[in-house]
């Protein structure tokens, strides 16, 4: 495997972390995430293929980048996921290799994807209740999701994560139960602000649920919350113990920004490189993969686009922009 120079950007962060977005369909419709209809798919033809991917991240591991992330859309639509999860786990010097998912699919999955090398899980869960279910992903199906963690359980991932958005007026009541059940499962669990990444372009401030807000919440019903050490300063969350056993984290990209750190990468499943959720400019690989371009020519170009990382996302700025493309087409 050639070697590069690390990635770092302008500001002197380095980059190792690679989210991989292999599908931007999905089998919900969550409001924060996705439009309720009509939406406007990339054609397949279009999307990157699993050698194509796998070409791309050898060349990023050569320079560094040792954990990969697979997102969607929601990834378990894409046929043979386990295929290319085995062809990631191959690639020397990859330590972490994690997948992003809302759990609808991932009962009947989660074997297949263990024995191909995944070794993370990060699972979708905004509620325990299923008319806040609906409410919130316009579809029904709660019990797959409850059926996927438990068959993720038993399988025996390194570590589950439940994923928890927090948006006012609707999560509220969802704090607590979703702490209980945490504990109660031994699962790490995180909330998550609400962001301006929904395709409907409907989001406002006044919809965020603050981590320090959800914080007091959980304080009030279970006990100050311990802080944890923090064994990763990339990492996005603040992580606290319950006194009594269990984590939970707090990722506060609106109230309290943790751009500073950030050593994330993205690559789109249409093959999009981007140094931010909330970049105003991609930078195309794919083109390069699908026109014999050396594996030189592709490290240019990320380098390129790391080195045009801004300091933070601005969302706090007036001058901030919403980004044209929404979460599912960008990957979480």
């Amino acid at each position: 495997m050639v070697e590069y120079e690390p990635l770092f950007d302008s500001f002197g962060r380095k980059h190792t972390s690679l989210r991989i977005g292999v599908t931007d369909r999905c089998n919900i419709r969550c409001f924060y995430c996705m439009p309720l209809e009509n939406v406007q798919f990339q054609p397949r033809s279009e999307i990157l293929s699993f050698e194509e991917i796998e070409r791309f991240a050898r060349i990023m591991v050569g320079a560094g980048v040792n954990k990969f992330r697979i997102t969607g859309g929601e990834p378990l639509v894409r046929s043979d996921l386990p295929l290319l999860i085995q062809q990631l786990a191959q690639i020397p010097n990859v330590v972490d290799l994690a997948m992003t998912t809302n759990g609808m699919l991932l009962a009947q999955h989660a074997a297949d994807l263990k024995k191909a090398g995944l070794q993370r899980l990060n699972i979708s869960l905004d509620t325990l209740n299923e008319a806040t279910f609906q409410k919130i992903s316009r579809r029904t199906g709660l019990h797959q999701i409850l059926n996927g963690i438990a068959e993720a359980q038993r399988i025996g991932f390194r570590q589950i994560r439940l994923n928890a958005v927090a948006i006012a007026g609707i999560t509220e009541e969802e704090i607590v139960p979703l702490g209980r059940f945490a504990k109660e499962q031994k699962l790490e669990l995180r909330f998550i602000e609400y962001m301006p990444l929904d395709a409907d372009g409907q989001w406002d401030d006044s919809q965020v649920l603050s981590g320090q807000q959800i914080r007091q919440t959980l304080e009030a019903e279970f006990g100050s919350l311990v802080p944890s050490p923090r064994t990763d300063a990339s990492q996005p969350a603040v992580d606290y113990h319950f006194a009594d056993g269990g984590v939970v984290g707090f990722i506060n990209p609106v109230t309290q920004p943790f751009c500073q750190t950030c050593n994330r990468l993205r690559l789109t499943a249409d093959g999009k490189v981007r140094n931010c959720l909330f970049s105003e400019i991609e930078w195309d690989v794919r083109s390069l993969l699908r026109n014999n371009a050396s594996d030189e020519d592709i490290m240019e170009l990320v380098r390129d686009c790391v080195w045009h990382k801004k300091p933070g996302h601005g969302i706090d700025s007036d001058e901030f922009r919403r980004p044209e493309r929404a979460m599912y087409q960008i990957g979480g």
